[in-house]
């Protein structure tokens, strides 16, 4: 694969998209690794694809119904409740 294959505006807009910011040298060395990348990805594309049908087994276990933990037992060592429920920090 040539060097041009992502070129250096490419990886500008990529990197403006991103928000990131690159000078000269690093928008250089960008885009020989995405051209890397690119050619690895042709590599890829000449692996023969096998037509084989998957052996899949259920390996989870059947659900099965058990006595839960009483909520005021739950709720011991919470240090702080509210309305018979954990309270945590206000997220905004």
């Amino acid at each position: 694969m040539s060097d041009d294959a992502v070129s250096p505006e490419e990886v500008r807009h990529v990197a403006e998209l991103a928000r990131v910011g690159l000078a000269d040298d690093e928008v250089d060395q960008f885009t020989r690794q995405f051209a890397d990348i690119l050619e690895y990805f042709e590599t890829l594309d000449e692996v023969p694809e096998v037509d084989r049908e998957a052996d899949l087994t259920n390996v989870m276990r059947p659900d099965e119904v058990r006595d839960s933990i009483e909520r005021e037992t739950a709720l011991e060592n919470a240090s702080e409740t509210e309305d018979g429920y954990f309270k945590g920090p206000n997220v905004s």
